[in-house]
C-alpha cells in the first residue's frame, strides 16, 4: 500500500479531521499537503454528504439532502513544479470502499446509496416523470452489489471517482461565475434551478481562515457541475488503470478528489444516481512540462479509461428520438434522445413486473452504456441505453409467453412531503 498523505477517521464529520478538505474550487484554498512528480500515494475520500445518508428503509435523508455542503473533497494535493500551461498526469492505481473494519456506520463500509432527488432540491436527469425523493440502499459484496430495495439484480461495480481536478485560476474562476450568472438570469425562479451561484452558507476552503476566506467564499465555485478543470464529470469508465491528464491552472496544481461510486451508469440520470460511498484511492502523479500547448490540450481533461471493466458479453438495448412526449417534434437533440431511450427502458423493465422507481435506479446505478447513435439525419437525433442481461436473475429478453412479473419485494422507499 502507497503512503497515505490524506488521511481520513471514518467516526469523525469532514470538518473535525485532523486535515480539511474543501467543497468549494478556489484558487487561493493552500494545498493541503505536497508531493513531488513520480510520487504513488493514498487518498482517504469522505462519501459526498459526510454521512448524511443513512442505511434504512426511509428516503426522508434524501429528501433533505443538504446540497449546499456538497461535495466533500480530498485535497488540495500540491505537486511540486507543476506550473499554468503544464498538464498534470495522473494514474489511478486503486480503489475502493472503507474497510469494514473501520469505526462508524458510514456509507462505502460494506453499503453504498442511491438516490432520486426531489425537484425542489435538486431533481434529476427525469425530474418531471419522477419529482419525489426515494433512495436505494446496496450491499456490497467483494466487487458485486444487490439490494433489499431492487430484487433480481446483482452485478459487479465499476469503482470510481465521480470527482477529481485542479484548482482554477482567478481568471478562469471569474470565466465560471460570470457565465453561470447569466444563465441563471434567464430564469432566476425555476425549480430545479437552472445553476447553482457561489454560496459562502456552509461552506468548508481548507485552511482558509478569517478575512481570507470570506472573501473567498464569497466567489468560490459550487463543485456541483464539471468543467474546464474536471471536476464533477462522473465518468463511469475512471476506474482502476485509468490514467487522465488535466489542465495545470495554478501553482502546484492543486490536486482535489472525491464522491467515490461503487458503480453508475452512463449519465448517472438519477442525480444521486451512483453507488454513493466513501474509501480511498491510490494515486500516481507527473507533470508534463508546457503540456497543455504542447498537445492542444486547451481548457479540458483528456484521459485513457481503465481495463478493469466487467465483461458483460450480452446487452438489451433501447433507443429514444428527439420527440417530446406530448409529441412535440425537436430538432436534433441528443439530449431528449437520451431522455426518451432511457424512458423506453424503464417502461420495458416495469412491464416485468419492477416499479417505475426501481427501473430508474437500475440505470442510475448498473454499469450501463449510454450512446449517441445518431446525430445528423434531421429532424431526429437517436441515443440508446445498453443494459447487461446478466445483472438479472432471469432472462430479461422478450419472448413469444410474454414477460414474466417478477415479486418486485417491498420497493424503493419513497420520502414524505
Amino acid at each position: 500500500m502507497p503512503p497515505v498523505v490524506f488521511p481520513l477517521d471514518s467516526s469523525k464529520p469532514f470538518t473535525e479531521q485532523k486535515l480539511i478538505g474543501h467543497n468549494r474550487w478556489h484558487y487561493d484554498i493552500p494545498p493541503a499537503v505536497m508531493v513531488k512528480p513520480d510520487d504513488s500515494f493514498r487518498v482517504h475520500c469522505r462519501e459526498w454528504f459526510d454521512g448524511a445518508i443513512h442505511n434504512d428503509d426511509s428516503a426522508e435523508d434524501v429528501r433533505d439532502a443538504p446540497l449546499s455542503k456538497v461535495h466533500c473533497l480530498s485535497g488540495p494535493i500540491g505537486v511540486e513544479g507543476a506550473r499554468p500551461g503544464d498538464l498534470l498526469l495522473v494514474d489511478i492505481l486503486d480503489v475502493g470502499p472503507i474497510p469494514q473494519e473501520d469505526s462508524g456506520p458510514l456509507a462505502g463500509q460494506g453499503w453504498g446509496y442511491t438516490g432520486i432527488f426531489a425537484k425542489q432540491n435538486g431533481g434529476g436527469f427525469l425530474t418531471d416523470e419522477f419529482p419525489d425523493a426515494y433512495k436505494v440502499v446496496w450491499d456490497f459484496r467483494g466487487q458485486r452489489a444487490t439490494s433489499r430495495h431492487v430484487p433480481h439484480v446483482s452485478f459487479i461495480g465499476m469503482v470510481h471517482p465521480g470527482l477529481m481536478g485542479t484548482a482554477p485560476s482567478s481568471e478562469l474562476l471569474d470565466r465560471w461565475n460570470e457565465r453561470e450568472a447569466v444563465l441563471i438570469a434567464t430564469d432566476p425562479d425555476r425549480v430545479p434551478p437552472l445553476a447553482l451561484p457561489p454560496l459562502p452558507q456552509d461552506a468548508v476552503l481548507g485552511s482558509l481562515t478569517g478575512s481570507a476566506f470570506e472573501a473567498a467564499a464569497l466567489e468560490a465555485a459550487r463543485t456541483a457541475p464539471p468543467r474546464e478543470n474536471g471536476g464533477n464529470q462522473d465518468i463511469k469508465n475512471f476506474t482502476k488503470g485509468t490514467r487522465v491528464f488535466y489542465p495545470v491552472f495554478e501553482t502546484d496544481a492543486k490536486l482535489s478528489v472525491g464522491d467515490l461510486h461503487f458503480s453508475q451508469g452512463d449519465g448517472e440520470i438519477t442525480f444521486c444516481g451512483a453507488i454513493e460511498m466513501g474509501g480511498f484511492i491510490d494515486l500516481h502523479v507527473d507533470v508534463i512540462r508546457d503540456g497543455m500547448e504542447k498537445f492542444g490540450v486547451g481548457e479540458n481533461a483528456i484521459f485513457v479509461p481503465g481495463n478493469t471493466d466487467p465483461q458483460y458479453a450480452e446487452w438489451l438495448a433501447f433507443s429514444g428520438v428527439s420527440v417530446e412526449l406530448d409529441g412535440a417534434q425537436r430538432y436534433l437533440d441528443a439530449q431528449l434522445a437520451y431522455k426518451r431511450a432511457c424512458l423506453h427502458a424503464i417502461d420495458y423493465l416495469t412491464s416485468w413486473g419492477f416499479t417505475p422507481e426501481q427501473a430508474y435506479m437500475i440505470l442510475g446505478a448498473v454499469p450501463i452504456e449510454g450512446r449517441h447513435s445518431g446525430v445528423v439525419d434531421i429532424p431526429n437525433s437517436c441515443s440508446t441505453v445498453y443494459i447487461p442481461t446478466a445483472i438479472f436473475d432471469f432472462d430479461i429478453r422478450p419472448n413469444a409467453d410474454g414477460p414474466r412479473r417478477v415479486d418486485p419485494g417491498q420497493g424503493v422507499p419513497k420520502a414524505s412531503f
